[in-house]
């Protein structure tokens, strides 16, 4: 494990011991049935595939398994794969609290073991995805070594356009767009409102543009269906500060007057 792996995954241990304590994971909500999953997520999905009833599907950097048990309820049969053992061991205790049936793997998502190989419908992942990835490529090849022929890539995430900004007024960048090299953050924050407790402040992330990300795909060998950008999300993005809600509940970062894009969905199928 490099250097830079090991501070990230110090970062996602302490957050998984955290998250579900705060009230940005409803854990309680979801014990008591509820499907934690986007409106974008699942209306990619259902555009990939329609229902994932009866699918083996595979989250790759699942946290703490709420997306993968959501699937779950939904009728698939889900993997979470995560590089975090604290994440995956509370994914663990939170499938049995449910009392639902779901596998969770410790793995690194650029490099799945060897028996997840063809093994799967759909490979999913969602929301601060690629940004911790140092080799983009690696990830999408992993990704469609996992699929059975036919099967498709789902993948959500935050705009890399959106991770440069630091300030709209004045518009200041402080990351690059694309070039994937590795640059080190110090920050106690954090998306969910248990960042203010966070000991870990230094994190190693990555900048892929959509051109790199869409290259690393075809490079893996996925034939490219759909890339979506999308103006408008559920939430700020931990961007509170930055993006406003309009009157429809939809969340929006302007700058100087216009709407830039703050998400994009890629959907992919293996076709080897």
């Amino acid at each position: 494990m490099d250097d830079a792996t090991e501070l990230n995954r110090a970062r996602w241990d302490e957050l998984a011991r955290l998250h579900g304590q705060d009230d940005y994971y409803d854990v309680e909500g979801f014990l008591a049935g509820q499907i934690m999953l986007s409106g974008r997520e699942r209306e990619e999905m259902v555009a990939a595939v329609g229902s994932v009833s009866g699918l083996d599907l595979l989250h790759v950097q699942c946290h703490f398994g709420l997306g993968t048990l959501s699937w779950a309820r939904l009728g698939a049969q889900v993997t979470g794969l995560d590089f975090s053992p604290v994440a995956v061991e509370r994914a663990r205790s939170l499938a049995t609290a449910a009392g639902i049936d779901a596998r969770f793997v410790q793995a690194d998502a650029q490099r799945l073991p060897a028996d997840l190989a063809g093994a799967f419908d759909v490979v999913f992942a969602s929301y601060g995805v690629l940004p911790w990835i140092a080799d983009v490529t690696a990830w999408m090849t992993a990704a469609a070594t996992a699929l059975r022929p036919g099967g498709v890539l789902v993948l959500v995430d935050g705009h890399p356009l959106t991770q440069m900004i630091d300030t709209v007024d004045p518009v200041r960048f402080g990351f690059p767009y694309q070039g994937s090299t590795a640059h080190h953050i110090r920050s106690a924050s954090f998306y969910a409102g248990s960042a203010t407790q966070l000991t870990t402040t230094e994190t190693v992330q990555y900048p892929h543009g959509l051109g790199e990300i869409v290259t690393a795909a075809a490079t893996a060998g996925l034939h490219v269906d759909a890339l979506t950008e999308y103006l408008d999300s559920d939430g700020p993005e931990g961007r509170s500060d930055q993006m406003r809600c309009g009157q429809d509940g939809r969340w929006r970062l302007i700058l100087t007057g216009q709407p830039v894009p703050v998400q994009y969905a890629l959907r992919a199928t293996q076709n080897s």
